[in-house]
């Protein structure tokens, strides 16, 4: 795609000034001197200008014309192009500043820095040829020009430290240092760089470290070229989600699901879905490919047809609703029985309530108040019943197991309205549990959607209730007696936890509000009375 002229002018003034300032860098250290660091600091404005005329440009050209995704990542990649090359401008800049600060020369160890240099040189040569070629070989080439300066910084780190003790010029030592860090900090701008050139090609926004994992999941299913990358979603806990079509070596098409973040969590996933397919067959979807590198990993996962139960409850049709219901109803009930085991389980609701009250007191400090007399009452602070309920709830186990979700929201659950199925998606928290834990975050889950029609909170309610009487009704004929009392702590923990993810204040109150109600009405039941208490469903999730 033809890149506007003022965006195309000023990107190549752009370069061509910081490889003049490279090259004066190199200079510097190949004969350090005063003169030669007066000419490169002298050039600060140049660069700078350049820049903000290129990003002017960039910005000026994704106002007008036809907003199409590719021409706005290109444009968004070449003005993080040009952010990166002034700080490369910067970072030169200071580092022989602080350079010049150092007196005796071998302290500086200038003949290290060449070699790292001239890569860092030939490295921002190469920009434009990637980004006009969408060469992501390139690409990779510029963002591993850092590794260079990495190990420069790694050796001379180590040579500098065992100097400090007994060191008789120690403030030559820290200028070296601080020079050394800025000069090396040009290694992280240009992977930078990498990444705006790959996310261009990949037409997605991708980390460098990320481009890694996706082509090695993607090996041996079908060249890069041939792979079309979407954002789906960003996790809570940093992971990426994105859809992938590709063709195989046959040229089929084959749609896929590539997640990737911190190794722990994705291994997590690919256990959680292992497990639903060795438990429950057929519900969870099938991993293709699973790659890990250093601290990350990566997992391509089959692609799921259907809706999200999210987008049937606002967007679908009576009938759509009632069929998705239905079928949801069915398939957790035959799960609950299939994979039923005596060993009795402790939900401890109150206990991960009270780990995650910080995070909620954090987004609604004025939720944090303490106990305090109301016309000689005392009212209990929330901290206060959430401890008292959960005394109460260590007498209280399900009196046996099953495989849960743990983490059952309405946007983890997919309905294929051709098949009439149910698959479940984001298994990393599943294991055998009270089935309680499924069931209340359900609940809640459709409560907490920020919808503020009343048509539509009505429906929402009537899906939290119908999960609660198919629950209830379980819970009898396999004889749970405190099956209504877990489930009102867990609907407590729930109503109280999720407000740490809404920002409303009225909707985050009405929630708070909730969890209390609940704390006070079952800490209000005599002990040994449990089976005998019930909550108000309906008006509970009625607004």
């Amino acid at each position: 795609m033809k890149l506007p002229d003022a965006v195309d002018e000023n990107f190549a003034f752009l370069l061509a000034e910081i490889d003049g300032q490279l090259a004066r860098l190199i200079g510097y250290f190949e004969a350090p001197g005063p003169d030669t660091a007066r000419q490169l600091v002298s050039r600060a404005g140049y660069a700078h200008n350049l820049s903000s005329r290129l990003r002017k440009a960039c910005l000026a050209a994704m106002s007008r014309g036809k907003r199409s995704r590719t021409r706005q990542l290109q444009l968004e990649g070449i003005d993080t192009i040009a952010r990166n090359l002034d700080l490369i401008s910067r970072l030169a800049r200071r580092g022989v500043q602080h350079a010049e600060h150092v007196q005796r020369r071998k302290t500086l160890c200038a003949e290290a820095y060449l070699k790292p240099l001239r890569m860092l040189r030939t490295s921002v040569a190469g920009i434009s040829e990637a980004l006009q070629s969408r060469d992501s070989r390139l690409a990779v080439e510029i963002g591993e020009g850092g590794a260079a300066l990495e190990r420069l910084r790694t050796r001379l780190f180590a040579a500098y430290t065992a100097e400090m003790p007994g060191a008789k010029h120690p403030e030559d030592l820290a200028h070296a240092l601080l020079a050394l860090n800025e000069i090396c900090r040009a290694g992280e701008a240009l992977q930078a760089i990498s990444e705006a050139i790959l996310s261009n090609n990949l037409g997605q926004n991708v980390q460098f470290e990320r481009y890694f994992t996706l082509r090695s999941v993607l090996a041996g299913i079908g060249p890069e070229k041939d792979v079309e990358l979407r954002p789906l979603a960003e996790t809570r806990s940093g992971s990426a989600i994105s859809s992938v079509r590709m063709r195989d070596g046959q040229g089929k098409t084959v749609d896929a699901v590539f997640k990737d973040g911190d190794r722990r969590k994705v291994k997590e996933e690919r256990v959680g879905v292992k497990s639903w397919n060795s438990v429950y067959p057929g519900v969870a979807p099938e991993i293709l490919s699973y790659e890990k590198r250093g601290g990350s990993a990566a997992l391509l996962i089959e692609h799921l047809e259907g809706e999200t139960f999210e987008d049937i409850v606002l967007g679908g049709s009576e009938a759509r609703l009632a069929e998705a219901q239905k079928a949801l109803h069915r398939t957790v009930r035959d799960i609950w029985r299939q994979t039923r085991s005596d060993e009795p389980a402790q939900m401890k609701a109150m206990e991960q309530l009270a780990k995650r009250m910080p995070d909620v007191y954090r987004l609604h400090p004025r939720f944090a108040q303490p106990a305090h007399f109301v016309q000689g009452q005392k009212v209990d602070s929330l901290d206060g019943l959430i401890a008292a309920a959960a005394r109460r709830e260590r007498d209280l186990p399900a009196p046996f197991s099953v495989y849960i979700h743990g983490d059952f929201n309405l946007d983890n659950i997919i309905y294929d309205a051709d098949e009439g199925k149910i698959r479940l998606i984001d298994l990393h928290r599943s294991r055998y549990m009270d089935y309680v834990q499924d069931v209340s975050v359900f609940m809640v889950s459709n409560y907490r959607l920020q919808v503020l029609d009343p048509v539509a909170r009505a429906r929402i309610a009537s899906v939290a209730v119908g999960m609660h009487e198919m629950a209830a009704k379980f819970a009898k004929r396999q004889k749970d007696p405190s099956f209504e009392y877990r489930l009102a702590l867990g609907l407590a923990r729930s109503f109280a936890s999720s407000t740490r993810f809404v920002m409303d204040r009225d909707h985050a109150k009405r929630m708070i509000l909730r969890s209390r109600y609940i704390l006070e009405a079952a800490l209000g039941v005599p002990e040994g009375k449990e089976p005998r208490f019930k909550l108000p469903m309906r008006m509970l999730f009625s607004d």
